[in-house]
């Protein structure tokens, strides 16, 4: 009795959260240079909304006469914030990395306080102004930090992933309330060789309080959570997530659950989290760094990405909502109600409604221009096709640009809605269908990341003697990859249809010399045994041929 007493109270404080969870509701790893096979660091991203068009930002070097203004417009919405004090020069931007190899993602975890709706300062305009002003990671998480001091933490609790080439940092922020400016945070770098994650829900527990190489934080970090009576005991047990983002069901099954699906990929040793994510023991909660069993591939990480709880007991494709063709996407609302009673579908890292998708790389061997890449693709990544965007080109590709289409004007030529015609197709065949996509995503990444070897070669090269039309070589190869992209999947979105209109499976088959018409080969799966037989227990001899 206590114990549905207690996953029923978990389940209902899970859902004063879930609004801020369903909008906002992304995935983030964090892989250190000695965690990788070629000693680069990576931070992903998956920017999941229902709301959100894929498409790749990006922000021109400039200079700013002194006492120049810039105008702050919230992320998600446009609605105009207020105005800061401009730099006197700001850093190209393309995406979520910037000229320097800095690189910073997000998830939204809520909390228990709210921003000041007074401040200036949002989740995303603290993202892509800092972008614009800072060189390392270390100076980010100072920029982010003096920013939303000075002008007010607009969101409500965030956590961030921010890297350069030689370190990367998740940093956990959650604003003071609409009477109070600026916000309480703790960063921590991740230790050399290991990796970490979060998605939607807060991962700092206790943290050191005197290692500053290490860990920084708030001075009021602790003091501000006495203050409301959301800890009682000594600062050396202080935990961030407890205070400020206490556990509950949802953050567990809905949030958590995904980042123990990236570990158990890369840790053999996972699965003794199991029922943690499950949303069974909260006590028995992950670590907030783990080892990887051997190095990751940029290939491995892009994998991390790619995930529907596959051999778990949580596997989408295993589920009844599978339906007869094992699809692992479940229609929105993600919780439902019959008879009273609410239940919930599962909560993948990979999903329907991604926006955009990346893996950032920063490489310490190489001069900036050229050590950071934006692996970028949009739509579900499990069926995007990550494209290498150099992080000091100087121009987009067409298929990825801003105003090139939106939520609601189709056009052929972006690439957000060429990968969701293929990807939506595939949702009605997903077995047979999805392979296919699999196999041309596949041949394009190995074919990008071969070429991007030896563009990093030619443009280091290039680089000591004309630092500009080495840039203007990275711009050209990004921009001709980007658009080759969206060719590659316009031919195979005609393919696809041609192949599987109408449940069918047709191929080509040899015809005599002369022949006009190809008359295909035709196949008629059907749902497959396993279907048929649900069908039969379910309607008895209503079908049965008499």
């Amino acid at each position: 009795m206590m114990r549905k007493n207690y996953l029923y109270l978990l389940l209902t404080f899970s859902l004063l959260f879930f609004s801020v969870r369903e909008i906002h509701a992304c995935t983030n790893f964090l892989i250190t240079k000695g965690a990788s096979v070629d000693g680069s660091t990576m931070i992903t991203y998956a920017a999941d909304s229902h709301l959100l068009f894929g498409e790749l930002y990006y922000w021109p070097a400039k200079d700013y006469p002194e006492g120049s203004m810039l105008n702050v417009y919230e992320w998600d919405t446009g609605k105009y914030l207020g105005q800061i004090k401009q730099v006197a020069q700001t850093y190209t931007v393309v995406g979520n990395m910037n000229e320097h190899q800095v690189a910073i993602a997000e998830t939204t975890f809520g909390g228990r306080s709210a921003g000041n709706k007074n401040g200036i300062i949002d989740y995303g305009s603290l993202i892509y102004i800092t972008l614009q002003r800072a060189k390392t990671a270390r100076e980010a998480i100072k920029i982010m930090t003096d920013l939303v001091a000075e002008y007010g933490y607009y969101s409500s609790g965030e956590s961030f992933s921010i890297s350069d080439p030689n370190e990367v940092w998740i940093m956990e922020m959650i604003g003071k309330g609409k009477d109070a400016i600026g916000a309480v945070w703790v960063a921590r770098k991740v230790p050399d060789g290991y990796i970490s994650g979060h998605a939607n829900q807060s991962r700092i527990t206790t943290f050191p309080l005197n290692d500053p190489e290490n860990c920084i934080y708030s001075k009021d970090v602790i003091s501000y959570a006495r203050e409301q009576n959301w800890y009682k005991g000594k600062d050396k047990n202080f935990s961030f997530r407890d205070a400020y983002a206490p556990l509950d069901y949802g953050a567990l099954r809905f949030c958590d659950a995904r980042v123990w699906a990236g570990f158990r990929k890369v840790n053999s040793k996972m699965d003794k989290y199991q029922d943690y994510a499950m949303g069974d023991n909260p006590d028995n909660y992950m670590p907030l760094f783990i080892k990887p069993d051997k190095k990751l591939s940029l290939q491995d990480v892009m994998g991390l990405m790619r995930d529907h709880f596959e051999g778990t007991p949580l596997d989408m494709t295993k589920d009844i909502g599978a339906g007869p063709f094992h699809n692992p996407y479940r229609w929105r609302p993600l919780t439902w109600e019959v008879d009273g009673v609410e239940y919930c579908n599962e909560r993948a890292i990979s999903t329907q409604q991604t926006g955009f998708s990346f893996v950032a790389q920063s490489r310490n061997w190489l001069p900036d221009p050229i050590g950071g890449i934006l692996w970028f693709g949009v739509d579900d990544a499990s069926s995007t096709v990550y494209t290498p965007m150099y992080c000091s080109i100087t121009d987009i590709p067409k298929a990825f640009a801003h105003g090139n289409g939106d939520l609601m004007t189709f056009t052929n030529d972006a690439a957000f809605w060429v990968f969701n015609q293929v990807s939506n197709f595939a949702y009605t065949r997903y077995d047979l269908i999805h392979p296919e996509i699999e196999k041309a995503q596949k041949e394009l990444e190995n074919k990008y990341i071969a070429y991007s070897k030896a563009m990093d070669i030619a443009a280091a090269d290039l680089y000591k003697t004309n630092k500009d039309l080495a840039i203007e070589m990275l711009t050209e190869f990004s921009v001709n990859q980007g658009n080759n992209t969206l060719k590659k999947w316009q031919e195979l979105y005609a393919y696809l249809f041609a192949k599987y209109m109408d449940g069918n499976v047709k191929t080509k088959k040899e015809i005599p010399e002369g022949y006009k018409y190809v008359n295909p080969e035709l196949k008629q799966p059907g749902y497959g045994e396993d279907w048929y037989r649900r069908i039969i227990k379910e309607t008895g001899d209503h079908f049965k041929m008499k």
